[in-house]
């Protein structure tokens, strides 16, 4: 959560896209078998919201 706090608003824009495509990669690799490592989704998902919630953070200060 700490690396998060540090970034800026482009920064954080920019891992919110990067991480919302890496999910969506991973659920097209479960549809077609190609991933073994289902708790990786959970990781991205939690990773998601916390890039969310430091942008809500920032704008309400």
């Amino acid at each position: 959560m700490s690396e998060f706090k540090k970034m800026n608003d482009a920064d954080l824009v920019k891992t919110l896209k990067e991480k919302r495509e890496a999910l969506r990669v991973f659920r097209f690799g479960v549809a077609g078998s190609k991933t073994r490592n289902v708790k990786e989704a959970s990781a991205i998902k939690r990773d998601i919201a916390r890039v969310m919630t430091e942008m809500t953070s920032k704008k309400t200060k």
